[in-house]
């Protein structure tokens, strides 16, 4: 049995985990991070995805997280989602919106960088779209 460890994941709206886990993947900016007891310290942003906790139980929850940042320390996990949900409540008509949104933004983005950053955001956001709901 692993070490368990404190893990947080809040949101704007609401404190959606605080409980101590196992493990818990991150879909961070330079990729999915498996975080652990005594894990080494690191900061990272987060990208849209999809963030599984292991409980102690040996349950397995997973959460759709839209960006935020995670703090990582060797006793502990926080990660502040910007908008966070269960994966079995995520609505396709919300991803669908925020799809259309980041559509427009890279459209009317004034210059390459800012076309770029709306571009990756809309290609994270269908990548998750298509990793969660059912065609």
């Amino acid at each position: 049995m692993a070490e368990a460890f404190q893990f947080e994941l809040v949101s704007p709206e609401r404190l959606l985990v605080s409980e101590q886990v196992e493990s818990v993947v991150i879909p961070g900016a330079e990729g999915e991070m498996t975080v652990m007891a005594d894990h080494a310290p690191v900061m990272t942003t987060v990208k849209p995805g999809v963030v599984t906790v292991k409980t102690v139980a040996g349950a397995t929850e997973r959460y759709v997280v839209f960006g935020g940042f995670a703090d990582v320390l060797p006793t502990g996990c926080t990660l502040l989602a910007e908008s966070a949900v269960l994966e079995k409540d995520v609505d396709r008509t919300d991803i669908a919106k925020r799809i259309e949104q980041a559509r427009k933004d890279a459209d009317e983005a004034h210059d390459d960088h800012s076309r770029t950053k709306a571009e990756q955001f809309l290609h994270q956001l269908t990548t998750l779209e298509g990793a969660i709901l059912p065609a």
